[in-house]
C-alpha cells in the first residue's frame, strides 16, 4: 500500500549513491591528497598519487576490456600494487581475485579457469609457478590471459617475465579515468577469494560492494581507528582481501606500510622505524613476536594495536602479547563474512580483572560486528538458539549483509550454507551468559574418546601454556579400545631439549586425564601462508608417522 512519503520521494543521483569502497579513495585523494598513504621500502606515495596510480591501472584494465563481471586474477605480495588492485578493479565494477602466493600451479590454474579470469597481474617472484599456471590453463582449459608483471623494487631475487606488459610501463601508456566510479548496484559482485578445498575442489566465495562497504566500516569502529592511522600489512592482502582493511584504511586517510617479507625482525623494525600504531595476524604471527630474540626487538614507544583472527588464539598468546605492551583485539570471522565478522569487544569493568581473567575473557570469539545483522549459536539441524549457559554446544551462525552473495557456480554448497535464513560456519561453539561466543571446536575437529568430546583446542591451549612451545596441533587418532586418541604436534623453540613425557605431564597437570596427549610428534606442522594450521594434512598423516609415547 502506497504511503505519503513514497510520493514524489524517488532516489535520485542527489540523495542515492550505490554503497562501495572505491568511494573511500575518491575522498581521500580530495581532502587528504597530500597526506602520505603508502611505504614501501624507498617509494613513497600520497593519497593523490595512489588515486591517480589507480586510475591509471583502470583506464588501462578498460583498454583491454575489462567491465562490469569480467575477473582480474593478481598474483602479488604486500606492495603498492596490491593496494593500487583494489581500488582500481572495483572502479571497474570488475571482480577482483587475489590468489594465495602459496598455491601450486595446478590450482591456479583450476581457480583462474572456474572464476574465468581474463587478466593477471603478477609478482616477478612467482614467474616460475605463473609460468606453469598459464601452460596448464592454455593446455586443460584453452584460456589465455593477458598477463602483466610487476618488477617490485624490493624484490631482490631473479625472475623472468611471462607477461606481454611490464606493469609501470603499462600505466604510463594510459591517461587516468575521471572518476573511480564504482557500480551501480552495491549488490553487485566485488571480489571472488576460494576456500581452501581441504574436501574436494575450493567454493569461490563471492563478495559484493555493499558487504565490504560497511565491512570496511565496522573495522574502523570496532578498532576505534583514528584518523590517518599507519597500518602495517603483516596479513596477506589476498587473504579475504586483507580483512577490507584495504579500504578502511582508504576510508581514514591512512597510510599503508607494506611488508614484502613477515618475520619478526621486519615487523619491528616497520613499527619502530616507521611509526606503525595498527597491525593483523594470526595468531602464530604474534607468537614470532613474542618469542623473538632480543638481538631483533626494537624499542617502541607508541601505543601498537594488534588484530587477531584467523584462528582460536592461545591464552598463551594474549597473555604473551599483553606483556609486550601491544594492545591485542580478538576478531572472529571467515572468507564468507569478509574477514572478521564478531570481535570480543573489552568492556572497561575488564580492567579490574586478574591478567589470567582478562586473557580468558579476550580469547572469546565475542559479538557481532556493528554492522553484521546478527551472529548466534544455533543447533545445526533444528535452528533453535543454544542456551546462554557456556556449556550447550551448538554451531555459529551468521546473518546480515556483511554475508557473501554464495559460491560461484555451486548452487547446492550456497543453498545449504544459508539453511533456515542463517550462514551455517562449521564451528561450533557455546553461547555464555553475556551472550559473548566461544568456539569449542570445528566440527571436524572434536575428538570422540571413550564417548566423550574433547576439544582438540583446549589441548593446544594447555600446550601453548608450556614456555618451549612455538606452535602446536592436536588431531585424533584411531584406536581399537577408545574409538579416538588426542595426538599432538608440536614445534619448539630452536635449541629446546623438551621432551614428550614433559610435555604430555604438563598437560595433565592442567586438563582432566581423558584429555591428554598420550602421543605428541615433534614435526613441522604445515601452514597455510596467512599462519591457519592445515589439520587436515595431519589427520591423513596420523596413523601414519612414528610417535613419542609416555
Amino acid at each position: 500500500m502506497s504511503a505519503i512519503f513514497d510520493q514524489h520521494l524517488d532516489k535520485n543521483p542527489a540523495n542515492f549513491v550505490a554503497l562501495s569502497p572505491v568511494s573511500f579513495v575518491e575522498r581521500s585523494a580530495e581532502v587528504f591528497g597530500d597526506l602520505t598513504a603508502v611505504i614501501h621500502g624507498e617509494r613513497r606515495y600520497t593519497w593523490a598519487q595512489v588515486r591517480e596510480r589507480s586510475a591509471r591501472l583502470a583506464a588501462a584494465l578498460a583498454g583491454a576490456g575489462i567491465q562490469r563481471g569480467s575477473t582480474v586474477s593478481v598474483m602479488l605480495s604486500n606492495t603498492p600494487e596490491m593496494v593500487e588492485a583494489h581500488y582500481a578493479v572495483p572502479a571497474l565494477n570488475a571482480v577482483l581475485n587475489t590468489l594465495n602466493t602459496r598455491l601450486d600451479a595446478h590450482l591456479l590454474a583450476w581457480q583462474m579457469n572456474h572464476c574465468e579470469a581474463t587478466v593477471l597481474i603478477t609478482d616477478l617472484e612467482f614467474c616460475v609457478t605463473v609460468a606453469k599456471a598459464l601452460q596448464i590453463l592454455k593446455d586443460e582449459f584453452q584460456r589465455e590471459l593477458l598477463v602483466i608483471d610487476v618488477c617490485d623494487s624490493e624484490y631482490t631475487g631473479a625472475g623472468q617475465r611471462v607477461g606481454a606488459h611490464e606493469y609501470e610501463a603499462w600505466l604510463a601508456g594510459h591517461e587516468p579515468v575521471d572518476h573511480l566510479q564504482g557500480p551501480l548496484d552495491e549488490w553487485d559482485a566485488i571480489a571472488v577469494s576460494y576456500t581452501s578445498g581441504t574436501t574436494g575442489d575450493p567454493k569461490g566465495v563471492v563478495t559484493h560492494h555493499r558487504g565490504a562497504y560497511l565491512n570496511a566500516v565496522s573495522n574502523a569502529v570496532t578498532w576505534n581507528m583514528p584518523n590517518f592511522p599507519r597500518y602495517l600489512w603483516t596479513l596477506p592482502m589476498f587473504h579475504c582481501n586483507g580483512w577490507c582493511f584495504p579500504w578502511t584504511v582508504a576510508m581514514l586517510g591512512g597510510t599503508h606500510v607494506c611488508l614484502r617479507q613477515v618475520d619478526a625482525a621486519h615487523i619491528f623494525k616497520a613499527l619502530a622505524e616507521h611509526q606503525v600504531d595498527h597491525y593483523c595476524a594470526a595468531p602464530i604471527v604474534h607468537n614470532l613476536l613474542i618469542a623473538a630474540p632480543e638481538t631483533v626487538r626494537r624499542e617502541i614507544s607508541h601505543t601498537v594495536k594488534g588484530m587477531v583472527a584467523g584462528a582460536a588464539p592461545p591464552a598463551s598468546m594474549i597473555e604473551g602479547m599483553a606483556k609486550l605492551g601491544f594492545d591485542i583485539t580478538h576478531v572472529y570471522g571467515l572468507t564468507e563474512v569478509y574477514g572478521p565478522a564478531s570481535v570480543s569487544v573489552k568492556r572497561s569493568s575488564w580492567q579490574h580483572e586478574t591478567l589470567s581473567e582478562q586473557t580468558r575473557l579476550n580469547g572469546r570469539q565475542g559479538v557481532r560486528y556493528p554492522m553484521q545483522e546478527g551472529m548466534t549459536v544455533k543447533h545445526p539441524k533444528t535452528l533453535q538458539e543454544v542456551a546462554s549457559d557456556g556449556e550447550t554446544m551448538g554451531e555459529i551462525m551468521f546473518r546480515g549483509n556483511v554475508v557473501m552473495k554464495g559460491y560461484l557456480k555451486n548452487p547446492k554448497a550456497t543453498l545449504e550454507a544459508f539453511e533456515g535464513g542463517w550462514f551455517h560456519t562449521g564451528d561450533l561453539a557455546v553461547l555464555e551468559a553475556d551472550r559473548y561466543v566461544k568456539i569449542k571446536d570445528r566440527s571436524k575437529d572434536i575428538i570422540i574418546s571413550g564417548g566423550e568430546n574433547i576439544s582438540s583446542l583446549e589441548v593446544e591451549d594447555a600446550l601453548y601454556r608450556h614456555r618451549e612451545v612455538v606452535a602446536c596441533a592436536v588431531v585424533a587418532k584411531q584406536d581399537d579400545k577408545w574409538g579416538e586418541t588426542p595426538v599432538a604436534y608440536v614445534e619448539l623453540k630452536p635449541g629446546s631439549t623438551t621432551t614428550a613425557q614433559e610435555l604430555i605431564a604438563h598437560c595433565k597437570s592442567l586438563l582432566a586425564s581423558y584429555k591428554t596427549p598420550k602421543d605428541v610428534r615433534f614435526e613441522a606442522i604445515p601452514k597455510t601462508s596467512t599462519g591457519k594450521i592445515q589439520k587436515f594434512q595431519l589427520r591423513e598423516r596420523v596413523n601414519q608417522a612414528p610417535s613419542a609415547k609416555a
